[in-house]
């Protein structure tokens, strides 16, 4: 693997760690599986993209893909909590939405944001700068870390915030947390919708980064938001909630990298086809860690006693 594709790997990981942040919230935090996800990324590149290529600017363009994704996870919650349906239904029956409302919003199944200008344009044009062209491999991986640090910062604030703590409380138990007057629902409202905003967000920065919004970016997005919370909790298993929101980025990381080593690896023959297995072989892998884990350690202690 040389310096492009590890520079690759780390935005990409990035990027997708805003994804794996959202994951934690709605799977670990308030225990809501949702499946939404595969359908808000594509809907925050979609409405970036079109946003853009309209002369709005990227930045406002970028809010309002976040918007758009709030309005998503909100949907999910609302069908889920107001009609008590069971939440992995409630996020297919959006994220099924999504796809064609995702068609509607673009006019046509992609879009080239090739020509336009990005959040990434400035720092595209300060490295082609002749005295600091040398830079210009590390300039967009700094940049997707100072946007995935900011995030983090903010969740672990507001995590850390009276609201946040009822938010955690409402997904550890809910009927205690209701018992002590906390509105549950407006909790997983609230919950689900800032999850989605935040993998809406990470779809139209990936749209800016890569050049195009597509339709189908979404397929398998919460598979490496999950991988890369599973991973991340493997590897650092956190105590606390910073950490876990840090596990879930470097993780993210960690299974890029991994992704891309295994298919640049000569003598596992693998190929851009493999790419599915690669990922169910890292999830699997992560998932057995900690048992494997717990494992050794009861051995240990069983050896000591003896």
């Amino acid at each position: 693997m040389n310096l492009i594709q590890f520079m690759g790997a780390l935005e990409i990981g990035f990027i997708y760690g805003l994804v794996a942040i959202a994951v934690l919230l709605s799977f670990r935090i308030l225990d809501f599986p949702d499946l939404t996800v595969d359908g808000s990324l594509p809907l925050g590149a979609a409405v970036c993209a079109i946003l853009i290529v309209s002369g709005v600017d990227p930045w406002m363009a970028t809010g309002c893909a976040i918007l758009a994704g709030m309005m998503a996870g909100f949907t999910t919650a609302w069908i889920s909590v107001r009609w008590n349906i069971l939440h992995l239904l409630a996020s297919i029956l959006t994220m099924t939405a999504l796809y064609s409302i995702n068609l509607r919003i673009m006019g046509r199944p992609n879009i080239a944001l090739l020509g336009e200008k990005t959040i990434f344009t400035p720092l595209e044009n300060l490295s082609s700068l002749e005295n600091i062209s040398y830079l210009r491999h590390y300039i967009l991986p700094l940049a997707t870390f100072v946007i995935a640090g900011f995030v983090l910062l903010l969740i672990y604030r507001f995590l850390s915030s009276e609201k946040g703590l009822a938010m955690r409380a409402t997904g550890a138990n809910s009927r205690m947390a209701k018992a002590q007057g906390i509105a549950v629902n407006r909790q997983i409202l609230f919950g689900i919708s800032l999850s989605n905003g935040l993998v809406a967000l990470a779809g139209a920065i990936y749209a800016q980064y890569a050049g195009f919004a597509d339709v189908t970016s979404g397929v398998g997005t919460i598979v490496v938001g999950l991988a890369a919370v599973i991973v991340g909790e493997a590897i650092f298993n956190p105590k606390v909630i910073l950490m876990a929101l840090i596990a879930c980025i470097l993780g993210s990381i960690f299974y890029h990298l991994a992704i891309a080593v295994a298919l640049n690896v000569s003598f596992l023959g693998l190929q851009a086809q493999d790419l599915k297995l690669v990922t169910a072989v890292i999830v699997g892998l992560a998932m057995v860690t900690p048992k494997l884990r717990a494992k050794i350690l009861d051995f240990k202690a069983s050896r000591g006693q003896a």
